[in-house]
């Protein structure tokens, strides 16, 4: 995942990694996190009828110049263009989410990374149930514990993985996906419906998450929640208390 203007400094300093980076898993985990803590999952193009741009130059511009946040394809497309930087070995992967009482298709992007004969999957646009740091497709069947979030992987006998969390002492079934490498023009139909169908949630709700060290900080609607260390506290806005939100929490403009 390349784009012409990427410079590797300017997206560290927008995502504050400020260690030595190389193609490495310290590096992987710790760039997942800080880009996670800085950079919100939000669909707020989308609220504004706007389809979303694929072009990696300007996911790279709406991210890193303009300090704004994306949802899958922008937030992994961003992660994907620092792999490549760095000489990490990676693939996109198509995802089916699992948090909808009906069956959907593909529409969700992840990313395998392949470290010294390990694979690790990283996502950073998950919204509010996503995984906080890498998890490695060998850890099948055990409890995969993330700051105070606790996941789990299973994996098919037609090699399909089953990514999990614990929620309130419940699984909840998140998404699923396979090793079948997507190539990046592979998402253009899934973002088109994602950005522009009335049944997207996208498009029926204004969805933004921000993790931190602690938990999150989530805005879905007009409900805001802030969550840390596994308690939260939420409350319905009034419509002109939104942009106050979006600043105050998560220096977003709307």
């Amino acid at each position: 995942m390349k784009a012409q203007n990427f410079d590797l400094q300017a997206y560290f300093s927008r995502i504050g990694f400020q260690c030595d980076a190389s193609a490495d898993f310290a590096t992987l985990k710790r760039m997942m996190r800080c880009q996670l803590f800085s950079v919100p999952f939000e669909n707020l193009d989308v609220q504004q009828g706007k389809v979303v741009s694929l072009v990696p130059e300007e996911i790279y511009r709406k991210i890193v110049e303009r300090q704004r946040g994306g949802y899958c394809y922008e937030v992994n497309g961003l992660f994907a263009m620092a792999l490549d930087a760095l000489g990490f070995s990676y693939q996109f992967v198509a995802a089916r989410p699992m948090t909808y009482p009906v069956r959907r298709p593909k529409t969700h992007m992840a990313i395998v990374a392949a470290i010294g004969g390990e694979q690790w999957l990283c996502d950073l646009g998950f919204g509010s149930y996503g995984i906080r740091e890498p998890v490695n497709l060998n850890w099948i069947d055990r409890e995969i514990r993330q700051d105070c979030d606790t996941f789990k992987l299973t994996l098919s006998l037609e090699g399909d993985y089953l990514l999990q969390s614990f929620i309130d002492g419940a699984s909840k079934n998140l998404y699923e996906f396979n090793l079948s490498p997507q190539e990046w023009v592979d998402f253009e139909p899934a973002n088109y419906m994602n950005s522009t169908h009335p049944d997207s949630i996208f498009v029926q709700w204004l969805m933004v998450v921000l993790q931190n060290p602690s938990g999150k900080e989530v805005l879905f609607g007009d409900r805001f929640q802030s969550v840390s260390e596994g308690k939260t506290k939420g409350w319905t806005l009034k419509h002109e208390e939104i942009p106050a939100i979006l600043q105050q929490h998560f220096s977003l403009r709307y």
